[in-house]
């Protein structure tokens, strides 16, 4: 009974020592077996491990690809023109001892700060060493990949691998916004106001073209009226000498009715002379002291054709003022259709 109750803890402490001596080491990270601070051992396959208990301890480390966002860095690109850049790398620790004796007890905290250190330096040489267009445009792979290339061999003395560099954003720092917003909005306004004066322009050239062609149009169509009217006055004066010659007394007769309709108006009807005088002839005497005859009726083929005259001097004016008419409109129409299109495509040229 003595024998079995020393014998019992000595076994405990042998299981315990035994159990502190195995370890695990995963698929997913390295071993480092440390003793008083000195590596002595790495464990890179997955399985059991032997460390020495008490003496000797396992520090793990993550043997997958990481990834470390850096924080918002504000670059100077060749033109000066300011652009706030925001990155990520994805690495590895590639040699777990080297990691161990670049960055000490802090891990990866501070290699991640260490890193992002180095991926600031030379983000800021590349970057500055070309222009804004060039980071802002879409190829810009190139400009990533001399990033990493120049962070590779810094990162080695850390015992990283970096395997990629991207660049997440690229944009304006937010007190240059506002001006480059201004700068953009006056230069549509500008191209705007230019297509608005062109669209004038063109428009004052349209309705220039459509007044001439009023006018002309107009002017022909009267040209076209007067004629016919000239040659409508020009039958009906034949016709009227043909029927006075055939009866000069009928012909006196007319003209001294005419005279008396043009001379006894209500604003011109005072009149000083003497009653005798041969004006008033056909007012004294129902013959006016000769022989009256009535006249002869005109012929009816002259009285066919004067009245077919006159009515085509009064369609002559009738589509003259037509044709005038429906050029005013069929201009002023083009010219408006032409500057809603101008307008339009102003607009067109603000909105874009």
């Amino acid at each position: 009974m003595r024998k079995t109750t020393f014998l019992l803890p000595i076994i405990v402490i042998v299981v315990a020592g035994l159990m502190s001596a195995l370890f695990i080491v995963d698929e997913r990270e390295k071993a480092l077996v440390l003793q008083f601070g000195r590596v002595v051992a790495v464990k890179e396959d997955p399985g059991l491990a032997f460390k020495i208990p008490l003496i000797q301890e396992v520090v793990r480390y993550d043997d997958r690809i990481l990834s470390r966002d850096v924080e918002p860095l504000e670059v100077t690109p060749l033109d000066d023109r300011r652009l706030v850049v925001d990155a990520f790398a994805r690495f590895r620790i590639a040699d777990v001892t080297q990691f161990r004796q670049a960055v000490g007890v802090g891990g990866v905290a501070t290699a991640e700060n260490r890193l992002d250190s180095i991926l600031r330096a030379e983000t800021r040489e590349v970057l500055g060493s070309v222009t804004s267009k060039d980071i802002l445009s879409s190829d810009r792979a190139a400009l990533m990949l001399r990033i990493r290339n120049s962070a590779i061999f810094e990162a080695r003395g850390l015992g990283l691998e970096i395997i990629d560099v991207r660049l997440k954003a690229t944009d304006l720092p937010k007190q240059n916004l506002e001006a480059t917003f201004e700068r953009m909005r006056a230069e549509r306004e500008r191209e705007a106001t230019d297509e608005r004066a062109r669209g004038h322009e063109a428009a004052q050239r349209v309705r220039a073209l459509a007044d001439r062609t009023v006018v002309e149009l107009v002017s022909e169509a009267q040209r076209e009226a007067e004629i016919i009217r000239g040659e409508a006055d020009a039958l009906r004066n034949n016709i009227f000498a043909e029927a006075f010659g055939k009866d000069p007394e009928f012909f006196e007769f007319y003209r001294s009715l005419t005279s008396y309709q043009r001379a006894l108006k209500g604003s011109n009807s005072s009149m000083v002379m003497n009653p005798d005088s041969e004006f008033f002839n056909y007012l004294r005497s129902p013959s006016g002291g000769r022989a009256v005859t009535p006249p002869a009726p005109l012929p009816q083929a002259q009285v066919d054709a004067a009245e077919g005259a006159a009515l085509e001097a009064a369609e002559a004016d009738a589509a003259a003022g037509t044709a005038a008419s429906e050029a005013q409109e069929e201009a002023e129409t083009d010219v408006n259709n032409y500057e809603v299109d101008q307008v339009e495509d102003a607009e067109d040229g603000v909105q874009n």
